[in-house]
């Protein structure tokens, strides 16, 4: 068990109101000696709750066991270890133990070296990571990741090369289909599960992977469901959770994910909410 209050470490993971689907977020925090881990899993299609709590289970075992683990080839380790996670869910899959044909989930795992003050993030689709600074008392929150889009260029090219298309929903999304057929209409252009689309459209599990060294001006680390995001920009989540003191860490992860609720409430006139997930570090 964590002692939150002494850490600065605070989380909350909320069902959204989506009547036909079960809370689909799963998270985790892990502390070690001098190594701590958070991680942030959205998972999406039909079970992509099984498929988000899978790789919340496996990915953390991989990263440990690895002998890179607390050294300086961590990227590269990370790396691997996203693609390890995929090969496991394709043989869950194959043993019919998870459906991951066209369920999936995002992923988004910081390493934090204590001693080193370093961060390195893994990243694939859009649970973004975010950093707070604070620079002579103003606040300003930088994203560490980017959103793995289908309309992003370098993306789409991958997505054509392989076999996929990408067209705009008509509404606010661009989405991935394979070349002549209606599935699977991701609105993300990596993630871990889809063997559909990793197979037929070139979606991708290969991590984007982001090392930080901190600095005195950060003071907030942020891993959000893009529940969180849709309606908050970084700068403004940053505000929402600076107004705490680290030992109320649990309160702000609260704070937040109520703000990101009511707009969805507001936004979308009570009718949809997405699951909302926080995991948040007071890293000073």
């Amino acid at each position: 068990e964590i002692d939150t209050t002494n850490c600065g470490l605070g989380f909350t993971c909320r069902k959204g109101l989506k009547p036909e689907s079960p809370n689909q977020d799963s998270w985790f925090v892990l502390k070690m000696d001098n190594f701590s881990i958070y991680a942030v899993f959205d998972g999406h299609g039909q079970k992509g709750h099984d498929v988000s709590n899978f790789v919340k289970e496996n990915l953390p075992k991989l990263i440990i066991r690895d002998p890179r683990f607390k050294t300086d080839e961590m990227p590269a380790m990370l790396t691997d270890v996203f693609k390890k996670t995929q090969s496991l869910v394709t043989t869950a899959d194959r043993m019919k133990k998870l459906s991951a044909q066209m369920s999936g989930t995002t992923a988004t795992v910081c390493v934090h070296d204590h001693t080193h003050n370093k961060l390195t993030v893994a990243h694939v689709a859009d649970s973004t990571a975010v950093l707070g600074k604070k620079v002579n008392g103003a606040v300003d929150g930088i994203a560490l990741t980017r959103d793995h889009k289908p309309s992003l260029k370098d993306e789409r090219a991958r997505i054509e090369k392989n076999g996929g298309r990408v067209v705009f929903d008509g509404y606010a999304n661009h989405r991935v289909y394979a070349k002549n057929a209606r599935y699977p209409g991701l609105n993300m252009s990596r993630c871990l599960g889809d063997l559909m689309g990793h197979a037929d459209c070139g979606i991708s599990c290969i991590p984007e992977v982001k090392e930080h060294v901190l600095t005195d001006e950060d003071h907030i680390l942020l891993l959000c469901s893009d529940g969180v995001w849709e309606f908050i920009e970084p700068k403004e989540a940053v505000q929402i959770v600076s107004d705490f003191p680290k030992e109320k860490a649990m309160n702000a992860a609260e704070r937040l994910a109520k703000e990101a609720w009511d707009r969805w409430i507001r936004e979308e006139g009570g009718s949809v909410v997405d699951d909302i997930t926080v995991v948040l570090l007071y890293t000073r």
